[in-house]
């Protein structure tokens, strides 16, 4: 089984390296910033970077791309639908690709960008998602090319993954999500417990990530467009009543826009 590990850049984002032990291959996801990444291999000079995913265009997710390429010959995986630089492979929703000898399904999730992809490794033991800016801890990315349809539809497509998923998304943003968490859901006792312990950590200065798709479907907002209480806070601050799913998900993002 590969080991990630995350390489802080700028201010909240994380750089997932995902490490093969047995070989010292490495990959890395949405490279920003290439020196995190170039002090990790110099530390580490029997290690190899084979692979560089990308999710999607944001300079904060490609920015180290083309130095890494040229400093290691990582061979540049990303969405087809999207410029991305240096780019060796495009990848097409439902493709299926070997990185570090496991298999990962691409999973197109437009609604932050058009052509934003995940990537997911199904294992029976332990599967795991690397959702870029799709999915974050108790929430979701900004609907800055997408529509909300998109994003409703790209979550419900996350959500459906098996509960024990490791979700590996990019920013350490779970703190200010879950304030709106418990905002939209004051009385979700699931949501005011995480609140505290995502509190304790960072108050540590220690990550929040990786979360599960379990833990999201309890406490994140943006997945719980079903349940009658998000339902509820959506009508009011919409002012109609008998919301479709993506009509309150739509509600929910707008509030959270503002907050």
């Amino acid at each position: 089984m590969i080991q990630i590990e995350a390489l802080p850049a700028f201010t909240d984002n994380y750089l997932w390296l995902l490490q093969d032990p047995q070989r010292q291959h490495c990959a890395i996801v949405d490279p920003g910033d290439a020196q995190p990444v170039l002090q990790w291999l110099a530390a580490n000079p029997d290690w190899q970077l084979t692979d560089i995913l990308v999710t999607h265009h944001h300079a904060d997710h490609v920015g180290g791309v083309a130095s890494l390429k040229a400093a290691t010959g990582a061979r540049v995986w990303g969405p087809a639908l999207e410029n991305i630089p240096q780019r060796d492979v495009a990848l097409e929703d439902n493709q299926h690709i070997r990185i570090l000898g496991l298999d990962w399904q691409v999973m197109h999730v437009p609604g932050h960008t058009l052509g934003h992809i995940a990537y997911y490794h199904a294992d029976a033991q332990q599967p795991l998602l690397l959702c870029g800016d799709t999915l974050f801890a108790a929430g979701c990315g900004r609907l800055f090319e997408g529509t909300a349809e998109q994003m409703h539809h790209s979550l419900s497509r996350l959500a459906a993954l098996p509960d024990q998923t490791l979700v590996y998304c990019t920013h350490e943003y779970t703190l200010s999500n879950l304030r709106f968490a418990c905002a939209v859901e004051p009385q979700n006792q699931a949501i005011s417990q995480r609140f505290a312990e995502v509190s304790q950590l960072r108050e540590k200065n220690l990550i929040s990530l990786p979360t599960t798709i379990a833990r999201e479907k309890a406490t994140n907002p943006f997945l719980r467009s079903d349940i009658p209480a998000v339902q509820a806070v959506a009508a009011q601050r919409s002012g109609e009543k008998n919301l479709s799913a993506v009509a309150v998900f739509a509600a929910i993002r707008g509030w959270k826009d503002q907050f």
